[in-house]
């Protein structure tokens, strides 16, 4: 054999092997090079959304009013033309053409915090508060804010000017179904609470979603955030952050805080789910970061209150707050029906923290029943604090069962009661819209005790930071404070808040950066160019191992971090020499305040109680009718919507005289509290209350009370209630001679 051929031979031998080992590789190339190009695409669609997001921030700041409504509005009220002006404004949502809104209707209004963002998100989409309310009819107004306070603006002055909005809505709508329902988010929940419990005539029922009330409340080995004002020794912090912002608290660093209790979420999981899904994501994340990057200031002097009164001293739960003028701010006085509305999800304001305020502020049930007061509270299992408000679900489910059982919210008789949200048991009868059931429960104030879980060596340590705060506050007041303010002018501050980390994380990569043209151009390119990879590609697969490989060590990092919070808390705050600089001098001596009450209040509810025994005869057919409906159902565990509207359908005979729901409440809350004072003498004189109305209307109510039996099938003891009360009906409508004159 010659060599050309002994060449040809070996060179066959080599190509015969080549291809079994190319046929084994390629695969493994080909996905590799799809994930290379993919990975090389999503870059870059990827740094052109941030570059979006740069040239949207700089134009929301831009805006004369920024803020992130979704829904046409019109100006109603303007804070800054008060008496003690703010910088808060009163708009109209202007409804749709299909949805009109029924101004025979109660308006609804909708207050979104100021805690670091500006105005909106409770109407950022459709599937919002402002849009479930558009939904259901209702006239809707929304209160937001400029992004700089008016100088010298106080917490009380925004108080007032919420109170003058209110009245300019009751006056644009002397609607008979009643007040203003008002809706408050987060800080503008305790806000708002705070307002109604000075002008309590204004309101009427009252939706708190994820606000702090009662800030020492929480559980061991969790809601770390409560410790940070003890770790930093108190409020002198804060007092300097607004000095340095020359009289201005920059609400970014309120951002900063809340960005820092998930550090997987702030610094892997936003970003990277946004690239994994670059392709659909920018939509939502635009709009998300144009709310989340709108950071707006308050008043060193709002600030400083906050968090001396508030989230330090706790002062609001407990009752020792005034206002300038001397009223004390009590939210007992508040006689619309609050709801509470939290989640076991939300790291901002966990339950203990949103509940709270009613076991620091009532000892028991017949204290809550004496202050004549009605608390409803509901949780959610699982969503995150902005999801409380923001989340289309928790519209479409929560938020549209408290709209359009506003009225029965609105008649529930005092007491406390847990709310829950289900899909109908039956299934052969009419579902409400979206096919969810709104079930109200009478529950009781260990009810609330055992989510929040008290703990009197907590509040001790608590305590210990209120008074430590208050002597580092005095002494940075009297040796830093005027070097602080001299250093820092306007100038310096301006600079300083320009220089922010969170406002440099959106300024610096925008079409000012001279490299976004090439990006946004290349970001043309691929997007005709581009194609998605597989989901089965096995780079893909190991790209989401490292991602949650990521997330678990931050999270792992995260819990470590809070764990060596609250154990450093606990270890500082229980040192003897601690307690002794608190002033706390014995184990037995109280850890908070206990909230008094006025030195009349046994004497007004004796006068109460007095005048129901002398009403227990007074009244007609409705009166009775809705003193029966509460007898038939005095043993049931739950009062859901269909039955309680039963009550609102024995006062539509008199619509023609004009429906009004304050004495409807008035009559419905005081049968159930004569029903609670003596049900065997409220039964007893059910025909005399018969005797004053006619047959016919007689047999109405009584054909409205047997409907009960449509909705649901009653109990043993609530078939024998109905049967009872049908034959004293009965009896009542055959029996002229009974007539009163």
């Amino acid at each position: 054999m010659n060599a050309e051929t002994r060449n040809n031979s070996q060179g066959k031998g080599r190509d015969t092997a080549k291809p079994k080992t190319d046929t084994a590789k390629l695969p493994h190339l080909a996905t590799l090079a799809e994930y290379a190009v993919d990975t090389w695409q999503r870059g870059i669609l990827y740094a052109d959304v941030i570059r979006q997001r740069g040239n949207q921030y700089q134009a929301h700041l831009a805006e004369r009013v920024p803020n992130v409504l979704n829904f046409l509005s019109e100006v109603v009220m303007s804070g800054k033309d008060l008496p003690r002006p703010v910088n808060y404004w009163l708009v109209r949502i202007v409804p749709p053409h299909d949805k009109p809104a029924d101004h025979m209707k109660r308006p609804f209004v909708v207050i979104d915090p100021r805690a670091g963002h500006g105005p909106g998100i409770g109407g950022f989409k459709v599937d919002s508060e402002i849009g479930v309310i558009i939904d259901a009819g209702h006239p809707c107004y929304f209160i937001g804010f400029l992004p700089d306070p008016i100088e010298g603006q106080t917490i009380e002055d925004v108080m007032q000017a919420e109170a003058a909005f209110l009245e300019r809505i009751i006056e644009l709508h002397p609607c008979p179904e009643g007040k203003p329902a008002v809706i408050g988010n987060c800080q503008a929940g305790w806000q708002i609470l705070m307002t109604a419990s000075i002008r309590p005539e204004l309101f009427g029922p009252i939706i708190v979603a994820g606000a702090p009330l009662s800030y020492w409340a929480g559980w061991r080995g969790r809601d770390p955030m409560r410790y940070t004002a003890g770790l930093l020794g108190g409020s002198w912090l804060t007092a300097m952050s607004s000095d340095m912002g020359a009289g201005r608290f920059d609400g970014a660093w309120l951002v900063q805080n809340f960005e820092n209790l998930n550090p997987a979420n702030t610094l892997w999981n936003k970003q990277h789910h946004l690239y994994a899904n670059v392709d659909t994501e920018a939509p939502r994340y635009l709009d998300f970061e144009k709310y989340w990057g709108g950071y707006v200031y308050l008043n060193d002097v709002e600030m400083q209150y906050i968090v001396d009164n508030l989230f330090i001293g706790n002062r609001l739960a407990t009752a020792e707050l005034h206002t300038s003028d001397g009223v004390r701010i009590d939210l007992r006085n508040i006689r619309s029906p609050i709801v509470v509305f939290c989640s076991y999800g939300d790291n901002i304001t966990p339950p203990p923290q949103a509940l709270g305020w009613i076991t620091d502020l009532y000892g028991d049930d017949e204290d809550v029943l004496t202050h004549d007061q009605t608390i409803i509270y509901a949780t959610h299992e699982s969503v995150g604090h902005l999801g409380i408000f923001v989340s289309g679900a928790v519209s479409r489910k929560e938020h549209h069962k408290f709209t359009t059982n506003i009225d029965l919210i609105d008649v529930l008789p005092a007491g406390i009661y847990r709310a829950t949200i289900t899909e109908p048991a039956q299934r052969n009868v009419v579902a409400p819209i979206n096919n969810f059931e709104l079930s109200i429960e009478p529950t009781n104030v260990a009810s609330a005790r055992e989510i929040v879980q008290p703990d009197p060596e907590s509040d001790r340590r608590f305590n210990a930071v209120a008074q430590l705060s208050k002597i580092n506050l005095g002494l940075y007041r009297q040796f830093l404070q005027p070097w602080v303010r001299h250093t820092f002018t306007p100038q310096a501050a301006q600079w300083l808040q320009a220089m922010h980390p969170l406002r440099v994380s959106y300024e610096w990569w925008s079409d000012h950066n001279p490299l976004a043209p090439q990006i946004a151009e290349a970001a043309i390119k691929v997007r005709e160019q581009r194609v998605t990879i597989d989901e089965d590609n096995p780079f893909l697969q190991m790209q989401r191992i490292v991602s949650k490989a990521i997330t678990q060590t931050l999270d792992q990092w995260r819990d470590m971090r809070d764990s060596g919070y609250e154990r450093a808390f606990e270890w500082i705050y229980d040192s003897p020499w601690m307690r002794i600089l608190a002033g706390q001098t014995g184990s037995d001596e109280p850890a908070r305040a206990v909230p008094c009450t006025s030195v009349d209040h046994d004497t007004l509810v004796q006068q109460k109680l007095a005048k129901l025994r002398a009403e227990l005869a007074e009244g007609g057919a409705v009166e009775a009718g809705i003193r029966a409906l509460i007898y038939i159902h005095r043993f049931c565990s739950s009062i859901d919507e269909r039955r309680a509207n039963l009550m609102l359908e024995l006062h539509q005979p008199d619509c023609h005289r004009g429906f009004d729901m304050a004495s409807f409440r008035h009559t419905v809350r005081r049968q159930a509290n004569i029903m609670r004072l003596d049900e065997v003498a409220a039964i007893v004189t059910l025909p005399q209350l018969l005797a004053r109305d006619n047959p016919a209307r007689i047999r109405e109510i009584a054909y409205a009370i047997e409907r009960t039996r449509d909705f649901a099938p009653l109990s043993a003891a609530e078939e024998s209630g109905l049967s009872q009360m049908l034959k004293v009906f009965e009896v009542a409508a055959d029996s002229p001679a009974l007539r009163l004159p």
